[in-house]
């Protein structure tokens, strides 16, 4: 099922399709991919995209092509999730963070806690998980071809560490928009503010909001650092981004392509991951520098056992999350 869509933006994807219609038709012999992308062009993903679609030209002659628009220019990820289910576009770099959405199932990578780090991470989305839960996304149209880092995230705040879940108590802290995430806060005892990602700097300089939570590269990028000068190294949200591509367009090459496209795109998930370590700790040092608190909490056990409720409400809205919990907390 595709997500339902206003009116206007419906009338933009139609303008879209027909556009990547008449492209598929004037060249039938070549797939001209579109690709969409949030970020700008020197991030871990946006590199990695780029030598994707460099790869799978080279890889199949050219029959797989195509050029990455970076910058959300496309729209936002949630317009490009429904230009992917309709096949406007060909491929993205995704958070998984929003498509829970488009696909209830993936929601499971959003629960705080549910992954002990980011190796653990990889080692699970790399696995039968991740598998799984690609198959989930390919009955709405979309299938994720490898698996980014999307980093850590941690909260930062106006007024003093985050050493216990009591220290959130009271406190105002942006979340996405994501009633999971909302849950987490209020489950600490604070009050969970959605907000636009653009509104955040200003809402932490001008006292709107206390806090917000974001990891090392984003925290920098934003510059929230210079408003929000204490990090606490919760880590309670590790959510991985995807290479996702639509189910049309892959449907459209042949198996001998399909093998050598997803090898591109398996290699340029091990680039991202290197490109994005060197990234995360580059920014930490740049916040350090400046003079940012940071705290490292090392018994996260009171945080997490703090989600139990966010766990309990979440597989009762969606009983199917309850097999990829176990699934993804029996993994080593």
């Amino acid at each position: 099922m595709i997500i339902k869509f206003p009116a206007k933006k419906l009338g933009n994807l139609l303008a879209l399709v027909t556009t990547a219609s008449a492209v598929a038709f004037s060249s039938a012999a070549n797939a001209e991919w579109k690709g969409w992308n949030i970020h700008n062009t020197d991030y871990p993903v946006t590199v990695a995209l780029e030598s994707f679609i460099k790869e799978a030209d080279k890889v199949t002659n050219g029959r797989v092509n195509g050029r990455v628009y970076n910058g959300a220019v496309l729209g936002s990820q949630s317009d490009s999730i429904q230009m992917l289910q309709v096949g406007a576009i060909q491929f993205a770099g995704f958070s998984l963070g929003p498509m829970g959405d488009a696909v209830p199932e993936v929601n499971v990578v959003s629960l705080p806690f549910i992954f002990k780090n980011l190796d653990h991470m990889h080692r699970v989305m790399d696995g039968s998980v991740g598998d799984k839960l690609s198959k989930a996304m390919e009955k709405k149209g979309i299938m994720s071809l490898a698996w980014y880092d999307g980093g850590a995230r941690s909260f930062y705040n106006t007024s003093k560490p985050i050493q216990t879940p009591a220290d959130v108590k009271g406190e105002k802290f942006r979340v996405m928009n994501n009633e999971l995430y909302v849950g987490m806060i209020e489950a600490l005892g604070g009050n969970a503010t959605p907000m636009a990602y653009s509104e955040v700097y200003q809402s932490l300089k001008t006292g709107v909001v206390d806090g917000a939570e974001n990891n090392w590269p984003s925290y920098d990028s934003s510059n929230h650092y210079e408003v929000a000068t204490y990090y606490s190294l919760t880590q309670h949200l590790i959510i991985p981004e995807c290479l996702c591509v639509s189910v049309a367009a892959w449907n459209r090459l042949s198996p001998a392509d399909q093998v050598l496209v997803k090898k591109a795109a398996r290699d340029s998930s091990q680039l991202q991951r290197k490109l994005w370590a060197k990234r995360d700790e580059e920014s930490r040092k740049k916040v350090l520098a400046a003079g940012v608190k940071f705290n490292e909490i090392k018994d996260k056990k009171a945080f997490s056992d703090a989600m139990k409720p966010v766990y309990a409400k979440a597989v009762q809205d969606n009983p199917s999350l309850k097999s990829f919990i176990e699934q993804i907390q029996s993994v080593d």
